[in-house]
């Protein structure tokens, strides 16, 4: 199995996404196409030097750039990096998809060439959050800024079953994404989609309220694209800015140096869970395909993760499994072996 990688796109594009797809090689042995153009990045590779087995490039003259309308330009540039990937993957050259480039456009880009997955009314982009107990997927966290209750049950499905086959979380929870814990809590759209949850084939856990997020109360929160959005770039900030104030106050003393050496492989672990790129990307479910959708400021550590949840996704059959979850709601709850 082969990952098409759009290299073109992204801040750090394309030094940072050849080395990542080349760093995945020489890990595992995973075999890559690099969609670009050929000339730059074939520069690239030779700066990087050594074997560049498994690697292979598919020429682009175009590339979609962040500020251009997603639809618009994925039907105006057929011949750019992301809808030639795109195409890899639907004419079977590739298995899936790794994007840093602007999300809109690979989502645009996915549909247009693979469709969804058949009872998908809406595709969702799901965030990985690190908790104190390990990890919490979000989702929606920017495909669909306005949802109806549906929309958020399809949620639910999909995040469930990524969590479960991607993850190895056995059973996950299921929080709906509320001001209060209480059923009758929240907005028009959290109201409706309470009862629906409960009659899901998921392990619904109730509401859940923002701090609950990443204390790992459940491991699966499910909202509106917007909501989503803020919450997670929310976290984002939050993690950076904590890292700096701890690393400032070490600074100020003598004392807190000497005992930031003693802590020092805590404060790396530590680091590291805060880190997205530990995390590769968000998977984009609900297409008819595998897409790991980057942060548009990711560097080779991200990517290289990437292209291994690119290829997880493909081998425990991700598609299939919310294909066939859909097909049949009266499925025992995902990833629950007694169906309770």
């Amino acid at each position: 199995m082969k990952i098409a990688i759009d290299a073109m796109g992204g801040d750090y594009a394309p030094k940072e996404i050849v080395r990542g797809a080349w760093e995945a090689c020489r890990e595992t042995g995973q075999q890559v196409i690099l969609v670009g153009n050929r000339n730059i990045l074939e520069n690239e590779l030779d700066q990087l030097g050594g074997n560049h087995a498994g690697l292979e490039i598919a020429h682009a003259e175009e590339v979609i750039a962040m500020d251009e309308a997603p639809a618009v330009a994925v039907r105006r540039k057929k011949n750019s990096s992301l809808v030639l990937a795109a195409e890899l993957v639907r004419d079977g050259h590739a298995g899936a998809l790794v994007a840093a480039g602007s999300t809109g456009a690979t989502m645009a880009a996915a549909l247009l060439r693979w469709g969804r997955i058949p009872g998908i009314a809406r595709p969702a982009v799901a965030g990985v959050l690190p908790t104190e107990r390990g990890v919490t997927i979000l989702l929606d966290v920017g495909a669909n800024v306005d949802c109806k209750p549906r929309h958020l049950v399809q949620f639910a499905i999909m995040g469930s079953l990524y969590a479960n086959k991607i993850l190895g979380i056995q059973c996950p929870r299921v929080g709906l994404l509320n001001v209060g814990e209480e059923s009758t809590k929240g907005n028009e759209l959290t109201q409706e989609t309470y009862p629906l949850l409960q009659k899901a084939p998921v392990h619904f856990y109730g509401n859940v309220e923002g701090r609950d997020i990443f204390k790992g109360t459940v491991d699966v929160v499910v909202c509106d694209g917007f909501t989503g959005n803020v919450v997670l770039k929310t976290g984002e900030g939050l993690a950076d800015v904590l890292m700096n104030m701890i690393g400032q106050a070490i600074q100020q003393s003598s004392l807190a140096k000497i005992g930031a050496t003693l802590t020092l492989p805590a404060l790396k672990k530590l680091g590291k869970k805060l880190n997205y790129s530990e995390y590769g990307g968000a998977p984009l479910l609900g297409i008819n395909g595998v897409a790991i959708v980057c942060h548009g400021s990711s560097k080779a550590l991200a990517i290289k993760n990437a292209v291994y949840r690119a290829r997880e996704s493909v081998e425990n059959g991700l598609i299939s499994a919310i294909s066939d979850s859909l097909k049949n709601t009266s499925l025992h709850k995902v990833g629950c072996a007694d169906g309770n």
